[in-house]
């Protein structure tokens, strides 16, 4: 029996360097399920949309939304772009974030980056006003807090408060080197604007990590595991 078909749904970017890392996540998730027919789309900004990239996979789907957070995209945009298809064997998978794996790629990113046990950390997410990915984005906080042993704020790069520069800033009055985890999965201009936001390091994006590899694909078996009611029948 063919496998349900994995479709990766990113924000969408015109930065040339964030495409590449999309499809080299694309062909790391293609990798790890040699099975499994992976394709990627956008959610918005360019092309292949969500509609568009449906249109050549056969059913059954698996979407699985690479977001940070559970914010808009997930909780409306993709819902609706999903059901203007009219598919009804399309499943959406639980989004990216916040994953304790990706606590610990943020760790690899600073530590690359040349950040040092006792620098202050700053966690820059993109931001949302939106109230559940909010509360994702203190959670990942709360778990880089944890590893790292001291409270890390989050900051916001553009949508909400506060922004980045002034929580660099006000860190940095008290001493020591400010650096940023950058709660981003890949480059574009909210990682360009970190340039100017203070920071002595600012780390990269998440990418193409092996652990950001293995959160998508474990959301995806995650949504094609019976449920438990199935596996009784």
């Amino acid at each position: 029996m063919t496998p349900p078909a994995l479709l990766l749904l990113a924000h969408g970017t015109e930065d040339a360097a964030g495409r590449a890392t999309w499809d080299r996540l694309r062909d790391a998730v293609a990798w790890a399920l040699p099975a499994v027919a992976v394709r990627l789309a956008y959610a918005d900004v360019v092309s292949p949309t969500t509609a568009e990239a449906l249109a050549e996979l056969p059913g059954p789907v698996v979407v699985v939304p690479a977001f940070l957070a559970s914010g808009y995209h997930v909780r409306v945009d993709v819902p609706e772009q999903l059901a203007a298809t009219g598919r009804d064997d399309v499943v959406v998978a639980a989004p990216f974030g916040p994953d304790p794996a990706l606590v610990g790629v943020l760790l690899d990113r600073l530590e690359e980056a040349g950040a040092q046990p006792d620098d202050t950390v700053v966690l820059a997410a993109a931001g949302s006003r939106d109230p559940g990915a909010q509360d994702d984005l203190r959670t990942a906080g709360a778990l880089l807090t944890a590893r790292v042993g001291r409270d890390v704020p989050v900051a916001y790069i553009a949508g909400g408060e506060p922004r980045v520069a002034s929580v660099v800033a006000s860190a940095a009055a008290r001493g020591g080197r400010v650096v940023l985890a950058t709660w981003l999965l890949a480059p574009g201009a909210f990682h360009r604007w970190l340039a100017d936001a203070g920071a002595a390091v600012v780390a990269e994006p998440l990418g193409d990590h092996p652990d950001v590899v293995g959160v998508a694909v474990e959301r995806y078996r995650a949504a094609i595991r019976p449920r438990p009611a199935e596996v009784a029948s």
